[in-house]
Order: structure tokens, then sequence, then C-alpha cells
């Protein structure tokens, strides 16, 4: 048998990564302009400016479901595009805010503009890579957090330090405008829309995807209309799943430059060093949970792990925090588990629901997860001012707990075992 041509890897993957770490970017570029000036030029108390962090959240919220359902239903495509315009020019107009409540405004407008991105690329890559190669390909995309984290606080303080804090958006901005040029000649929404593509791949795309529509019919999962997924245990599973995920991984970004600052007494030169393996380490862990998801389809036992690992080298984390190099030795095995469940845990929703609404399911969980982004941070700083730091991260470690036991509770059509059983009868028949 020949081997199949792997186009789709080299133009679509490599494009979605970039689309987000730039989003990421202006995303959170505002922790680094708020401790480069922005607070003081217009004159920010604590709580405003944790407030024009979390606001973001809020209108990311709008575009979630409408994002997917528009990305499934029409094009993917046009869709980022319009919204990479949209969010570069919001990031730009940052640049010249004189007061806080335009600041709040253009946040607010920001994660509008983001907000629909997330499941669009989803739905792209569901429209690209059959069931066996998702979980790599969203892990690959994904990676997209962990590079963004490492380059946007050098690159920040660099701008920050040579020209000032309203440059870093402005400069951020003009680099998401151009991402327009990368983005529009290498991406399609179908592999039916692309001219790169060889018929060979091609024709694979297609035959693995009518595959997979045929086994949602055969087990009657492909007939569901959003009410009814709506009131399906399982939606609400997987909301409170990747809500937990949402509260680990954002606690935890928040907790790490604190923590670290705190056992090493370096500064903050030094601190923003160490804070770079736990994210390498993130990558590692992406790539190897999914190549091991991907090889046994046990969508379930590899999205739960990961959440685990993360909750016990949290604890541990904790625990040792009197020996400086062990301590931080469980906080880069945290890295590698952060991310390690997103690749995993975006397979699901199509193995749950059909086609037609597997977009807006995504979108819908997305929208309600990112949640989290908002209550993590928000419960660190409560609970360390209320009681202490340790109860703040067994709080988190808490909730990541009980998403790993959600996970488990989910039916066996995402185990594994059941589709292995249906591919092969469909292979055979």
């Amino acid at each position: 048998m020949n081997k199949i041509p792997n186009g789709r890897w080299i133009h679509i993957i490599p494009a979605t990564i970039l689309v987000y770490i730039v989003a990421f970017m202006d995303r959170t570029n505002i922790s680094f302009a708020i401790a480069g000036g922005m607070d003081k030029a217009l004159g920010m108390t604590a709580s405003i400016s944790g407030l024009a962090a979390g606001i973001f959240f809020v209108g990311y919220l709008f575009l979630q479901v409408p994002g997917g359902h528009i990305a499934e239903h029409g094009s993917a495509k046009k869709f980022i595009a319009w919204t990479i315009v949209f969010w570069g020019g919001a990031a730009i107009l940052t640049g010249f805010i004189t007061n806080t409540w335009q600041l709040l405004a253009i946040r607010f407008i920001l994660g509008v503009a983001e907000g629909g991105v997330y499941p669009a690329i989803l739905t792209i890559l569901s429209h690209w890579f059959p069931s066996e190669e998702r979980a790599r390909a969203n892990a690959y995309f994904q990676m997209n957090v962990a590079i963004a984290s490492i380059i946007t606080g050098p690159f920040s303080g660099l701008i920050i330090q040579a020209f000032g804090w309203r440059e870093v958006f402005i400069i951020e901005g003009l680099i998401s405008l151009i991402l327009i040029f990368v983005w529009l000649p290498l991406v399609s929404d179908h592999p039916r829309d692309a001219k790169w593509i060889t018929k060979e791949e091609r024709e694979y795309i297609e035959r693995k995807l009518a595959e997979e529509q045929a086994l949602f019919k055969k087990n009657e999962v492909g007939k569901a209309s959003y009410k009814e997924i709506f009131s399906n245990i399982n939606m609400w599973k997987l909301i409170g799943i990747y809500f937990a995920m949402q509260v680990g991984f954002y606690g935890f970004s928040l907790w790490l430059p604190t923590l670290l600052k705190q056992i090493t007494k370096t500064g903050m030169g030094m601190v923003g060093f160490l804070s770079i393996f736990p994210y390498v380490m993130t990558i590692i862990g992406q790539y190897i949970f999914a190549q091991l998801c991907n090889r046994t389809m046990n969508r379930k036992l590899y999205t739960a792990l990961p959440i685990l690992g993360f909750a016990i080298c949290l604890t541990l984390a904790i625990i040792t925090k009197s020996n400086i190099w062990l301590s931080y030795s469980f906080m880069v095995l945290c890295g590698t588990f952060l991310q390690a469940a997103t690749g995993p845990f975006w397979t699901m929703p199509p193995a749950l629901f059909s086609a037609e609404v597997a977009g807006g399911a995504r979108g819908i969980i997305n929208a309600l997860g990112n949640l989290g982004g908002f209550i993590g941070p928000y419960l660190v700083g409560f609970i360390t001012t209320a009681v202490n730091q340790n109860a703040a991260i067994y709080t988190l470690v808490g909730f990541l707990v009980a998403g790993a036991l959600l996970t488990f509770s989910l039916p066996t059509q995402v185990g594994g075992l059941r589709i292995a059983k249906e591919k092969l009868n469909l292979t055979t028949s």
C-alpha cells in the first residue's frame, strides 16, 4: 500500500498554530503592559487591573457557539480571517487609550473578536484529520499556548524596554494583521477546496471521514438537535471537565511566577528564565499523550491521566516547598501534564455528537468551560488572602480531581474499545 501524502500536516497545522500564538499574545500582553507602567499612566488600582484582564473572558463567550456553527455550516477560513482583522484592530487601538473605561471596552471587544477562533479552528481540524489522527492534530494545535507562553514574556518585555507599554499593543496588533497573508493561502475549509492537495490524500481523508459518519449513524448518535444536546448529561460533563482543566491551567499560570519568586528568592529575570521549562515540558507532554490516545483510541483514559498527573505534581510541589529544587522539579513536571489532556479531550465531542452539531457543541463547551480562566486566577487570589497560598493550590487540585472523575464517567464510545471494534467491522464488511 502506498504511503498517503502528508500535505495536510504542512499546510493546516502550522497556520492554525501561528494564528493562535498571536491571538494568545494579544490576550495576555496586558499583564506585561501593566508591569511596564500602564497602571500608573492610567491610574489603575489592582482591582481595575484584574477586571481589565478578566473582562476579556466575558466578551469571549459571545461568539463561541455562533463561531462553531458558522465554521461547520459556512466558511471557517473566511470567518477566522475577519476575526483576525477585528482582534488585530482592537489590539492596536489599546495602544491609544487614555482612560480605564476605554481599556475595559476594548478588552471586552477583543474577547468578542477572539471568541469564535478556537471552535472554528477545531472545526477545520475535524474536516482535515480523521479520528485516528485528530488527537495528534489537536495536540499540535494546542502547543500554541505553551509556545506563546515561552515567547510572549521576553518579546513583550523587549518592546516595553525599547519603546513603552503603548507600543507593545501596537506592534503585536500589527503582527496580527500580517497573519492574513499566512492564513488565506495556506488554509482551506475542506480537502475538496484545496488546490495543493494530491488526489490520494484527498480521497484518503474523505473516505475516513465518511467512515466516521457511518459509525455515528450505526450507533444512533448522529441525530440530535441543540435542545437535545443541552439536555444531554454528557454535554454537561464535557463542560465540567473543560472548566476544571481551565481552572487548573490559568490558576497555575498565575501562581507559577509568584511561587518561583518565593522559593528561589531571586529576581524577576531568573524567575522569567525558570518559568520557561514547565512550558517546554508542556509541548513534550502534549505530544506523548496525543500519540498514546491515537494509538489506543482510548480518549477517556488519556484525557483523565494528564489531569490526575497535574493534580499530583501540583500537590507534591506544595508539600516540598522547603526544598527549592525538588519543589521546582515538580513544577516542571506539572508542565508535562498542563495541557496534555486537551488533544484527547477535543476528540470526544465529535465522538458523541454528529458533524451537524459538533461545531456548535465545541463552541458551547469552550465558552462555558473558559469561565474557568476567570475563576482559577480569582480563586487563587481570594483564597490566598482569606486563608493561605497552600489552601488556594489545594483548591485547584480539587477541581482537577473532580474533572478526572467526570472524565471516567463518560460513556464507553469515547473509551476506545467500542470504536476499535466498530472500525474493524467496517473494514472487514
